[in-house]
């Protein structure tokens, strides 16, 4: 038994009529009439009483209707299930980001609009550092990160959403803070004790930190350590020192801190989103498709 003959049969048992059940599928009434015999002949029953005049539905036919109906119901929801979730609208995305990530416009806002289009699909966002993300993403525990730039694994591959400037985090009293709202240039820092993230940490921003100094002819003095940003902003406003973020963290407000872009022309990070080079899921795809029309607009 075939969907098809409980379509045919449906369409007879709600015509009672061959030839207006044939025009209604599509085909010519003998075959309609042979598979409908074919059925009977397969269920061992008769579901329909013909005459010259009249089809009617047998008890027997009456109560087959009723399960073919749901039958057919719950096939053509299958298939749109399956369709949906090829169209990336079912299912789950696990997205590993960096902590820097929420504090810039771009990825809010694609999160929203992700989940305004595709209202079925759970996202589960989870947060850990740059190069957790792609060690996650290599083992499969992710389907996207979103990361700070760092020399990436073979099998993944990123596309590059936006660049942005960085900033040195200053308490306000601090003497460099005072006339240099243009701009600071790293050389400026080199006498500086810094609050910056632990190298074993894994973010991009340390060794783009070491190069900028290296390039300005100092070492960086790493004097407190600190695995959050919100914590080293934290830091610099109790003293123990300078640090340096991306610009998008000028949106945190914390009294007795000032921010002031580096002028040096390496001075920029960007953000990235990444993904496996053989990632095939429709979810993954419709999210990494709208986050880049984000960037892009």
């Amino acid at each position: 038994m075939e969907l098809r003959h409980l379509r045919y049969f449906v369409a007879v048992a709600e015509e009672l009529h061959f030839g207006r059940a044939a025009e209604r599928l599509g085909i010519s009434q003998p075959p309609l009439s042979q598979q409908i015999q074919a059925l009977e002949e397969e269920l061992g029953a008769r579901l329909l009483e013909r005459t010259n005049r009249r089809v009617a539905l047998t008890e027997v036919g009456r109560l087959f209707l009723d399960e073919a109906r749901q039958v057919l119901a719950q096939s053509d929801k299958a298939v749109q299930l399956a369709r949906r979730a090829q169209r990336g609208e079912l299912g789950e995305l696990k997205i590993g980001f960096t902590s820097s990530a929420p504090f810039t416009s771009t990825i809010p806002r694609s999160i929203f609009a992700f989940r305004q289009a595709y209202p079925a699909v759970h996202l589960d966002l989870l947060e850990m550092s740059s190069r957790q993300v792609a060690e996650a993403l290599l083992e499969e525990r992710v389907q996207v990160g979103v990361i700070r730039p760092l020399a990436l694994p073979d099998g993944l591959e990123k596309i590059e959403l936006f660049r942005e400037p960085l900033v040195v985090v200053l308490r306000a009293d601090h003497p460099l803070a005072t006339g240099s709202e243009a701009g600071i240039l790293v050389a400026a820092l080199a006498e500086e004790p810094f609050v910056f993230f632990p190298r074993s940490f894994g973010t991009g921003l340390y060794d783009q930190l070491l190069d900028l100094a290296r390039q300005a002819g100092f070492t960086p003095r790493i004097a407190q350590e600190a695995g959050e940003a919100m914590t080293i902003i934290g830091l610099v406003a109790a003293g123990l020192g300078v640090s340096v973020l991306p610009a998008s963290f000028r949106r945190m407000r914390v009294d007795g801190v000032v921010y002031r872009e580096l002028l040096d022309p390496e001075a920029t990070t960007a953000v990235w989103l990444v993904r496996r080079r053989r990632e095939h899921s429709p979810q993954a795809q419709a999210f990494i498709e709208l986050v880049t029309r984000e960037a892009i607009s």
